[in-house]
């Protein structure tokens, strides 16, 4: 994506932030993290509690091409590091939510098919991929998760309706690390369309 769309994005994480300040619970349990990808994978917000969260301005993609396996392989290894497990001695994080919007192709198709049963051991309650872009590809977003929506257009109304969504799928999410049972997401709003 770029130009517009990504101006588009930042509203609507602001929108979220916003939206879970306004929850209590949220306030005390809740931190995010935003990784962009395209050739290379960043981490433009490390994990931050959202009390003192301030969205950073997203960068412009530099090269063409969508490294999905190489930013899921980023992904996972910052799980690793950052994410407290349960054990019987002690209780965990949240079990973390992963979010990821792209145009469903994978430039790096072998390392996204070996990335993604690495991706199921990492304990997400839930795994959502949101296809944008014109002719978005859904075979490969298939093996990763079964809940995949598609925006018709991109623009910021557009994403706020995402984000709004996101921010209920987010309150929800209170189930600790290592919890058997993925967590069940409210349904998206009517601007965003379920990809069967």
């Amino acid at each position: 994506m770029r130009g517009e769309p990504i101006e588009a994005i930042k509203v609507g994480l602001e929108s979220l932030v916003s939206s879970l300040r306004q929850d209590p619970f949220a306030l005390e349990s809740v931190y995010l993290s935003v990784i962009t990808f395209n050739r290379y994978p960043e981490q433009i917000l490390p994990l931050t509690e959202l009390e003192g969260m301030q969205i950073p301005d997203i960068p412009q993609p530099e090269a063409a091409g969508t490294h999905l396996g190489e930013a899921l392989e980023f992904v996972c290894k910052k799980i690793d590091a950052e994410i407290i497990l349960s054990t019987p001695e002690r209780k965990g994080d949240w079990m973390p939510l992963l979010f990821v919007m792209c145009d469903g192709r994978a430039s790096d198709a072998q390392l996204f098919q070996q990335i993604v049963p690495v991706v199921e051991q990492k304990h997400f309650g839930s795994i959502v991929v949101c296809l944008v872009g014109t002719n978005p590809r859904t075979e490969n977003v298939k093996l990763l998760t079964d809940k995949t929506v598609n925006l018709d257009t991109t623009d910021g109304a557009t994403f706020r309706q995402f984000f709004k969504w996101v921010s209920a799928s987010v309150s929800v999410g209170n189930r600790s690390v290592g919890a058997a049972n993925e967590i069940v997401l409210p349904p998206p709003p009517p601007e965003i369309h379920t990809v069967i």
